[in-house]
């Protein structure tokens, strides 16, 4: 396969080789050959051993944990490229990395997502792919063309040939997700409710009601980023104390940090599904009621459609 002007070439850093593989199997064409390891200060070597000169560069890496590695392999794959002439290069961020510091949460903070922003835009990147932004806006933080994808469609298919629609409910899990949860539930025709509920610090949440009837049906939680898992655990507890038959969560980011995993298992969430932007840990993987969803599918012909120059957005029409 062919850009529309010069080859494609997939450069794939350490944060998911899986998922890149994944991505390459998809377009049918092999990853770049590359190293990307460690000094032993742990100083980040990066060499492009094919010539990519003219090429159209697809970089795939989330800036999943370790965070700060996978950010700095991007930016120094990103500079290889560059000095390697290649005549585009898009960062495919499954997962974007500071997403959450998308505005000034107290006096003397930063806005990190801006941060992380430029830092991608200065090292020499032409344009943007990732998925599910915490918040449509940062792709404004960004002085390039970004394309944020989403899972919902592959959720969308996941979820009709799983359940009765008939008797399911989609569920935000919390105010601010509102828009997301009311998208999906038109998608397949599902009544909508809200979990209430007040974080007292970062990482910690305790649920105050449920603002809808949920009794009797299956209930399915919506949401971008799961991280400690305690926003999930707690609106379950208070779904099924309010009558909902079970309870389900599609979350497009397992972040899944510390424990999550165990704390996830031993719930009364019958499954959470993630998508694999993010690396699966063995914890997350040995979880019982934890599934993932590829996306490799949808992120090739994402590139194919953005090597061929176009349309993206008519992915999700």
């Amino acid at each position: 396969m062919s850009a529309k002007n010069g080859s494609i070439k997939l450069v794939a850093g350490n944060s998911n080789p899986a998922l890149a593989q994944a991505i390459a199997q998809g377009l049918d064409l092999p990853l770049t050959k590359a190293v990307v390891r460690r000094f032993a200060d742990m100083e980040i070597f990066v060499e492009i051993q094919e010539n990519v000169r003219g090429s159209d560069a697809f970089i795939i890496q989330s800036t999943s944990f370790p965070a700060n590695d996978h950010l700095m392999e991007l930016l120094i794959i990103t500079d290889a490229l560059r000095r390697s002439s290649a005549r585009r290069i898009t960062a495919v961020l499954p997962y974007f990395g500071y997403a959450r510091q998308d505005r000034k949460s107290g006096s003397r903070t930063p806005i990190s997502a801006k941060l992380v922003a430029n830092l991608i835009t200065q090292a020499g990147v032409d344009r943007v792919m990732t998925l599910d932004l915490h918040a449509g806006q940062i792709q404004g933080f960004f002085d390039i063309p970004t394309d944020n994808l989403y899972a919902a469609p592959l959720m969308v298919r996941d979820i009709k040939e799983r359940f009765d629609l008939s008797k399911t409910m989609v569920i935000s899990p919390d105010v601010g997700g509102v828009a997301r949860a009311r998208g999906l539930a038109k998608r397949i025709n599902t009544p909508l409710a809200i979990v209430d509920k007040r974080r007292e610090r970062a990482g910690e949440s305790e649920v105050m009601n449920v603002i809808g009837d949920v009794a009797g049906y299956t209930c399915i939680l919506i949401d971008d980023i799961v991280d400690s898992g305690g926003t999930l655990v707690n609106a379950a507890d208070a779904l099924i104390a309010k009558g909902a038959k079970d309870v389900y969560a599609y979350i497009t980011h397992g972040v899944l940090s510390g424990g999550a995993a165990a704390r996830i298992a031993g719930s009364r969430l019958k499954e959470l599904v993630i998508t694999d932007s993010i690396l699966p840990t063995d914890a997350v993987t040995k979880a019982p009621n934890i599934r993932t969803l590829p996306i490799a599918s949808l992120i090739s012909d994402a590139i194919a459609r953005t090597a061929a120059e176009e349309s993206v957005s008519s992915l999700f029409d």
